[in-house]
């Protein structure tokens, strides 16, 4: 192998222009070690539920030895748990561990923005709900492996969505040898810097080592070429071709003994030339003491300096940005400009961080963000009810029209349902009834169901909204089907007294991941002025807070559902918790449109935009 081809660098890399018009380097994490990694959180996930299961469940089942009431609590409390997890492992790793699950970890990769910040708890929720379609349908894995080999950045659909990139997580410490002495009376005469390149010495070196050993005629045709080369920057001044070669080797080789030589260090990466070994020396407790006040920040926020120590960082982050400039202009060892480009990242990250200059609390994200969000994405909502309801309308007045096809639209037991509920009804037994007993465990499950099938709803959003409108449609077509069947046996007012409870929220949710959804679809078929890139990554911020909202939702409706709906509760009750429910709804998005319009109403943007 030639040395041009050890040389050549075969590494993907993602390059990014900071707002001080400084070009930071990301090397991109190949499809290979994602794998890797995705693997190992796969192993990592599948135990930790196992110790979930078997753990958990013994110790805190020694604590509820007898059945009933405590028991059920327990298994409740089981199912909600693996869901979380389940569903939580990627997110909240990435969210909150700088990008890096154990398994990327282990790798060496991480999770960043676009734009070399630190993932976003947004984003992350974003590129993790979207592995419900890359990496688990139709095929497992196969589009996430298909869209990173032909991404020019590796991208997997979900990096797509959120505007991340999976990169190389290169460690930080580094080190270049001893530090360099003064100059002393030893050190040879300065004689200017070399006027050759590495390659063009290296080639006159062995032309003149080897001159004896070549013909006349190519001595003549390779000397002329190398004087013709070297004549523009090096002038001669005699006619002695060869001579004049000689001359510029040996003036040459006195320049590259000169402290502005190349000179390999012990323990150093690489050759570097003693300018800029000074440089480094006088700058690297500077840049340590940067890092750390960055990543102080990173963590804690701005709120981790005091108000006069701010300008202070700000002037710090330019001139640490200028030194990575200077240090590639001084060939320095290539694993300085690897750490100052992680360097100057973190004061970026720290200094235009997204999330403003402290955490935004919880419950401000429920009341305010979430409503917003979905009272901004109105439209978007109100075209999923529609995809729903006419398709409900439709299989409502198929089944009222024609009854004999109930049996083969809808499951034996659906209709065997419809045709007990006459006599459920005289016996005083509700629809779906359960013991008192069973009840948590079936409101755990009906939470968990829900939200995984408004993930999916929403998720279908990258399918150019598709498999979101085949979603809504499917499901409005069950519902008529169901409703038209119970009207046929004159049992509406007997389903509809365990369905109004929790439904009114549970369709609300539905609607609302359905308009998340659209919200993707839109940014992928119409961008606008925008790029397809932009339009995602703006879209993708605002539908995960739609998301909240929809999980936010559904654990009420759930509750409601397992705890009431399927108790025998009287129907008085379950009409009233309905009628409470809208109510609150309305209460909900009134508060959310209040904050929208005075989110916006100062600078005139769109929240949610940013």
């Amino acid at each position: 192998m030639t040395a041009s081809a050890r040389d050549l660098d075969l590494r993907q890399h993602h390059s990014i222009e900071t707002p001080e018009h400084v070009d930071v380097q990301f090397e991109l994490a190949g499809v290979g070690s994602r794998l890797a990694a995705g693997l190992l959180d796969l192993v990592l996930l599948i135990l930790g539920l196992l110790a979930l299961w078997i753990g958990g469940g013994a110790v805190l089942g020694s604590l509820f030895t007898a059945p009933g009431m405590a028991r059920s609590w327990l298994s409740a409390a089981m199912i909600i748990l693996t869901f979380c997890f389940t569903w939580g492992y990627f997110t909240l790793f990435e969210a909150l561990n700088g990008g890096r699950t154990p398994g990327k970890q282990a790798l060496g990769i991480r999770v960043v923005m676009d734009t070399g910040r630190s993932i976003t708890p947004a984003a992350a929720l974003v590129r993790n709900l979207v592995r419900f379609v890359d990496c688990y349908f139709p095929i497992p894995f196969a589009p996430a492996l298909l869209s990173m080999f032909l991404h020019p950045s590796n991208k997997r659909p979900g990096d797509m969505a959120a505007g991340t990139i999976v990169v190389r997580d290169h460690p930080t410490d580094w080190s270049l040898g001893a530090p360099v002495l003064a100059v002393t009376d030893a050190e040879p005469i300065e004689t200017g810097p070399p006027e050759l390149s590495e390659e063009e010495f290296r080639l006159l070196d062995r032309f003149l080592s080897r001159i004896n050993d070549l013909t006349p005629e190519v001595q003549i045709r390779i000397t002329t070429d190398l004087v013709r080369r070297f004549e523009p920057r090096i002038p001669r001044r005699n006619a002695d071709l060869q001579g004049y070669l000689v001359t510029v080797f040996a003036e040459e080789q006195r320049r590259r003994r000169s402290r502005f030589a190349p000179r390999a260090k012990a323990g150093a990466a690489g050759r570097i030339t003693v300018p800029a070994e000074r440089f480094v020396q006088k700058k690297r407790e500077g840049w340590e003491t940067f890092r750390a006040t960055a990543l102080r920040m990173e963590r804690a926020g701005i709120g981790a300096l005091a108000p006069g120590e701010i300008p202070a960082f700000a002037a710090q982050y330019r001139e640490v940005a200028a030194d990575l400039a200077r240090a590639r202009t001084y060939q320095v060892d290539p694993r300085v400009i690897a750490y100052l480009e992680r360097v100057v990242t973190a004061g970026h990250n720290a200094l235009y961080r997204a999330r403003g200059k402290e955490r935004t609390p919880l419950p401000h994200y429920i009341l305010r963000d979430f409503p917003a969000a979905v009272v901004q994405s109105w439209r978007y909502v109100l075209l999923a009810f529609l995809l729903f309801a006419i398709p409900a309308a439709v299989g409502y007045v198929m089944i009222r029209e024609q009854p004999a096809l109930a049996e083969d639209l809808l499951s034996p037991g659906m209709v065997a349902r419809a045709e007990a509920a006459a006599e459920n009804q005289v016996e005083g037994r509700g629809y779906a009834e359960t013991g008192k007993e069973d009840r948590p465990q079936t409101a755990a499950w009906i939470i968990t169901n829900n939200i995984t099938v408004s993930f999916g709803t929403f998720v279908g959003g990258v399918t150019g909204g598709l498999l979101t409108a085949w979603l809504l449609f499917t499901n409005g077509m069950m519902l008529g089907f169901v409703l038209g069947l119970f009207q046929n046996y004159h049992a509406m007012n007997y389903l509809l007294t365990f369905v109004l409870g929790h439904g009114v929220l549970e369709l609300t949710a539905i609607f609302i991941s359905a308009g998340a959804g659209f919200r993707l679809a839109k940014a992928i078929i119409a961008p606008g002025d925008r790029t397809r890139r932009d339009a995602l990554v703006v879209e993708s911020r605002i539908a995960a807070r739609m998301i909240g909202a929809v999980v936010t939702l559904l654990a009420i409706a759930g509750t409601i559902e397992g705890l009431l709906s399927t108790s025998a509760a009287p129907a008085i009750w379950k009409y009233g918790v309905s009628a409470a429910t809208a109510v609150l709804l309305v209460l909900y998005f009134a508060n959310g449109s209040a904050y929208l319009n005075s989110a916006t109403r100062p600078a005139g943007s769109s929240f949610g935009s940013g």
